[in-house]
């Protein structure tokens, strides 16, 4: 039930992210961080849905590989963007 009122908060914080006249959305430093932080949540999910057999742990690899992947790109934008 967490995991859902965590993700509809961070999804509705994310629409409601001014949008500039040429249709770029702009996202706040805060928006980016909070965004980090959520894939840090994913990432311990991930690692109890494995010890409770609710997933496979070669699933789990996958997902944090792609999971290390998104936040690097969001650190690199907000490192460059926000800084």
């Amino acid at each position: 039930m967490n995991k859902i009122i965590m993700t509809l908060g961070v999804a509705s914080s994310l629409l409601t992210s001014p949008v500039e006249k040429d249709g770029t959305e702009v996202y706040s430093s805060t928006q980016l961080v909070y965004a980090m932080n959520n894939i840090e949540d994913m990432k311990e999910w991930i690692i109890q849905d494995v010890e409770n057999n609710k997933i496979d742990s070669v699933y789990a690899e996958y997902y944090f590989e792609t999971l290390d992947e998104t936040k690097g790109f969001i650190q690199d934008f907000y490192n460059k963007q926000c800084k």
